[in-house]
């Protein structure tokens, strides 16, 4: 199991990186997402949540990270991830704004606590 969380780790960082570029360059291009990003974004949040399971799942199990930082600071990642939800407008390109904005966040905070977690 460590490793699945190991390997989920991984594609996180990648997610959150590319649907964090992608959001951004499609709010300086048009201020619209596509489908791409939409659903990049989409996987970024899934991804942070499944990891987020998944370490649950690990602590339930007696595996503790080496450093208590690794809980702040993936707990924080999926809060920056799903902050949006709630305090992004309703319409327009200032949410794919919000939306890529806490993608970015969330991936600086995920990179931290596999950084503190291995």
């Amino acid at each position: 199991m460590v490793a699945a969380h190991a390997a989920l780790a991984v594609a996180v960082l990648a997610a959150c990186g590319l649907a964090a570029a992608m959001g951004g360059v499609a709010y300086r291009r048009r201020g619209a997402a596509g489908r791409a990003v939409a659903h990049l974004l989409a996987l970024a949040q899934t991804l942070l949540i499944a990891q987020a399971g998944a370490g649950l799942m690990l602590l339930s199990g007696d595996h503790r990270a080496p450093d208590r930082l690794h809980y702040v600071y993936g707990a924080l990642a999926l809060g920056a991830v799903l902050s949006p939800w709630f305090y992004a407008p309703p319409m327009g390109p200032k949410r794919l704004l919000w939306f890529s904005g806490a993608c970015l966040l969330a991936g600086a905070l995920a990179a931290r606590a596999y950084m503190t977690g291995s």
